[in-house]
């Protein structure tokens, strides 16, 4: 086996090659090797060199390092893309040709059977086989699809060579027996390779959380355990649950109640400089035991009597305070 040399690596495959009939795939090797011939000229490569590989419906080209890759590329992403056009204009259905590529760098050994042999080499025929190039050849309306290793494209490709634009690159992952592998593909990526970069958020987030994405189906705000009363003073089970504010529930004929609803267990609230403590019985058409502060009025528990310049009541009244003055009526 010779000593390993670097080498660029191009690797060219016909989609769909086995689906054709012995004629059609000569014609259509016949149309590989034209293109690539071609391709590799104007990129001022010529057949010294630069050495061939047949493997049937593909072409795999060893090339000198010292030939410059941007030519190439350039080559790959203007006169290719060319060709195919002219030569399928011309050609019938089962006669059309497309193209996957590959171009990588790396080191390649030639044993005593002319064989090509190294782990560089093994990467490229992956990446050339990897399911999204296929997928991105179906894809798209032009007729070929362009893979780089993710060596050349740190060394080459990222540094926006004329006609090389890095941004029109894409990085992707190809598994592989021996572990995933980078590459960068040329246009856009096919539906589904990007996936969904959640970065630190967990799966099931609520909307406006960190995660930003809808909580799981079916969920519904929990309320604290124990039971509240209705507007009508009966009292009510509520699920074991924190408590939580949320839409009013449907009332009578199934029509939503207007506002939200605050259901509350404990504790205190505040409404614009008033509060409410101690035990609320339907607060709407009820009674109140605990504190009461309104605008600076306080109302002590049982009615007996209305602090801040307000006057006194009977006992078991409802009170209603206004400008400091207590207006009694009947319970009902």
């Amino acid at each position: 086996m010779s000593d390993p040399v670097s080498r660029t690596i191009l690797l060219l495959d016909i989609e769909r090659f086995s689906d054709r009939d012995d004629v059609e795939q000569a014609y259509l090797r016949r149309m590989l090797y034209d293109i690539t011939d071609r391709a590799l000229e104007s990129a001022g490569i010529d057949e010294t060199r630069r050495l061939r590989a047949d493997r049937g419906d593909s072409v795999m080209e060893l090339i000198d390092a010292n030939a410059p890759v941007t030519a190439l590329l350039r080559a790959l992403l203007g006169e290719v893309p060319a060709q195919l056009r002219a030569v399928n204009r011309m050609a019938s259905r089962s006669a059309q040709i497309r193209l996957r590529g590959v171009v990588a760098s790396g080191w390649v050994a030639v044993d005593e059977r002319d064989g090509w042999v190294g782990s560089d080499l093994n990467h490229a025929c992956r990446l050339l086989d990897a399911d999204v190039l296929r997928a991105a050849l179906r894809e798209r309306a032009d007729d070929f699809a362009l893979c780089v290793s993710d060596a050349l494209y740190s060394g080459v490709v990222r540094h926006d060579h004329p006609g090389i634009p890095a941004a029109g690159f894409h990085r992707v992952t190809v598994p592989s027996k021996n572990g995933p592998l980078t590459a960068w593909l040329h246009g856009p990526l096919p539906a589904g390779a990007a996936g969904t970069n959640h970065g630190e958020r967990g799966e099931g987030d609520a909307p406006g959380g960190s995660g930003d994405r809808p909580a799981h189906p079916g969920s519904a705000p929990a309320r604290r355990g124990g039971s509240r009363r209705s507007a009508a003073g009966g009292a009510a089970p509520a699920p074991d649950g924190p408590p939580a504010s949320g839409p009013a529930p449907d009332g009578e004929r199934q029509a939503p109640a207007p506002g939200p609803v605050l259901h509350v267990s404990g504790g205190s609230v505040s409404f614009g400089g008033g509060y409410v403590a101690g035990d609320q019985h339907g607060v709407s058409g009820g009674r109140v035991t605990g504190d009461v502060v309104m605008g600076g009025k306080h109302l002590a528990p049982d009615g007996k009597h209305l602090a801040a310049g307000g006057t006194h009541t009977a006992d078991g009244g409802k009170h209603r305070v206004s400008d400091g003055k207590t207006e009694q009526e009947e319970r009902p």
